[in-house]
């Protein structure tokens, strides 16, 4: 999920990255789970059905079930958020199935000793295109990029460079208004990290100890976008397929460490 927040940006201790390393391994090993099962036929409600499995067996708690933001017109009612197509991020699990062919977005948060992790997956179920191919790769591409740039001393002005220079070797639009996001104690915290150069990200200066969710999300085709009936899912107007992924990063001397890597 993206998030606007604008408070101070916390330095985790040790302790307190190995508790977010054990909510993001929960995390990657439910991501792996639905993503087995994300194929032609399988309902939406199903997948959510795998992920809260996952939640109970780890004795972790969701990020996202009752999550109720001032946009949103009732909390959230899954634990995953399941975006096929032309849907580019905050799908509720329906009953619908996925047709042979559909792109779709899985994102999933949890809480373990009320440390948040929070990552996304693009797959696409059953027989898959050139295009759509090349939009989940570059997509994927786009958060490795982000990624490798959240070195302390880097900016977030760095990290969106490196993500939009991916999008714009490709040539593909970014969803606007949308990023990635601080993360630890609450699923969204400061700083909102853009997936674009925006004024303001140079001043937000990484340190060791910071956490980030990095999230691109890249379209086919316009960047025009709407909200759906159902008050959250995010579409594109032009109807044309979106990918989206996301990884919880911790910022180290040592470099970046993704805490929900698989």
């Amino acid at each position: 999920m993206a998030s606007t927040s604008t408070a101070e940006h916390p330095v985790r201790s040790a302790a307190e990255l190995e508790t977010m390393r054990e909510s993001g391994r929960v995390v990657a090993l439910a991501l792996q789970a639905v993503k087995a099962a994300a194929v032609p036929g399988v309902k939406l409600r199903d997948l959510d059905d795998i992920a809260r499995t996952a939640l109970h067996e780890a004795g972790a708690e969701s990020s996202f079930f009752g999550y109720a933001p001032a946009w949103a017109p009732t909390p959230y009612k899954g634990v995953l958020c399941l975006s096929p197509n032309e849907v580019v991020v905050h799908g509720p699990p329906t009953g619908r199935r996925l047709a042979d062919g559909d792109v779709l977005s899985i994102d999933f948060g949890a809480a373990v000793d009320g440390w948040h992790g929070d990552a996304a997956i693009t797959v696409i179920a059953g027989t898959s295109t050139e295009e759509d191919r090349r939009l989940v790769a570059a997509t994927e591409e786009a958060l490795a990029a982000g990624v490798t740039a959240a070195v302390p001393g880097a900016t977030l002005l760095d990290v969106a460079t490196a993500v939009d220079a991916v999008a714009r070797r490709h040539g593909f639009a970014h969803l606007p208004d949308h990023g990635g996001h601080g993360i630890g104690r609450a699923m969204h915290e400061a700083p909102f990290v853009p997936n674009q150069p925006l004024a303001g990200a140079r001043d937000v200066r990484l340190e060791a100890g910071h956490t980030i969710a990095i999230e691109p999300m890249l379209l086919l085709g316009s960047p025009e976008y709407r909200t759906a009936r159902d008050g959250w899912s995010v579409v594109t107007r032009d109807r044309r397929r979106a990918a989206h992924f996301e990884h919880t990063v911790a910022v180290t001397d040592d470099g970046p460490v993704v805490l929900t890597a698989p």
